[in-house]
C-alpha cells in the first residue's frame, strides 16, 4: 500500500457533496451508533467534511489528521462546538487507553492501515466500541480515489482488523468502495 496523505493543496474538493454517494451521513451514522455521551474519532478527518455530519449525534468528536493544513482548512468550514482538531498519526494517537467509544475513517483507511495503526486504534477504543471504515477498494475500477494499486479490498482490511484484535461485524464491497463494521 502507499501509505501516502491527501494533498492539501486540493482540500476543497473533500468538500464536495458528491462524496455522499460513496457513504452517507445516514449509513456511517447507523453503523457507529454514537450517542450524545459518545467520544468518537474521525480519522483522517481532513477538511472535516464527514465529521461535521457525525457531530451532532455525539458528544464529543476528536477530529484527526496528520497534516496541520487540513485543520487550517476545517477552521475555515466551521468547526462545531463539540469537535476538537487533533494533529496526530493514526499510529501514535493522543488518547489515553479505552477513551473512545467508537471511530472512523472514510476515505482514508488505505492511507493509515498498517498493523502498528490498527493496533493503536484498537487501543484508544473501549471494549465493545466500533470502528467503521468506508475506503475505496481494491476491488473498484480506479475510476475515482487513489489508484487501486493503493487500496485494500474488503476482506483485507477485515484481515488486518481481526489482526488487530478486532471483531469484524461487517465487510462489504461495492462498485467502488468498501464498507468495515469492526468492534473492539
Amino acid at each position: 500500500m502507499g501509505f501516502h496523505t491527501f494533498d492539501p493543496e486540493g482540500a476543497d474538493r473533500l468538500e464536495d457533496p458528491s462524496r455522499f454517494r460513496y457513504c452517507s451521513r445516514e449509513e456511517l451514522a447507523a453503523a457507529l451508533a454514537p450517542d450524545a455521551d459518545s467520544r468518537v474519532a474521525d480519522l483522517g478527518s481532513g477538511t472535516g467534511f464527514y465529521t461535521r455530519e457525525i457531530a451532532p449525534f455525539a458528544g464529543r468528536v476528536d477530529a484527526v489528521d496528520v497534516q496541520p493544513e487540513m485543520h487550517d482548512a476545517f477552521r475555515e468550514q466551521g468547526v462545531p462546538e463539540n469537535v476538537s482538531l487533533v494533529t496526530a498519526d493514526v499510529s501514535d494517537l493522543p488518547f489515553a487507553d479505552g477513551a473512545l467509544d467508537g471511530a472512523f475513517s472514510t476515505m482514508t483507511f488505505h492511507e493509515f492501515a498498517s498493523p502498528d495503526a490498527l493496533a493503536e486504534v484498537r487501543r484508544v477504543l473501549a471494549d465493545g466500541a466500533r470502528f467503521v471504515a468506508a475506503d475505496w477498494s481494491a476491488a473498484g475500477r480506479g475510476e475515482d480515489g487513489p489508484p487501486v494499486d493503493e487500496r485494500f479490498d474488503a476482506d483485507e482490511a477485515a484481515e488486518l482488523l481481526a489482526d488487530a484484535g478486532f471483531d469484524v461485524e461487517r465487510a462489504e464491497e461495492r462498485p467502488e468502495t468498501l464498507f468495515v463494521v469492526a468492534r473492539a
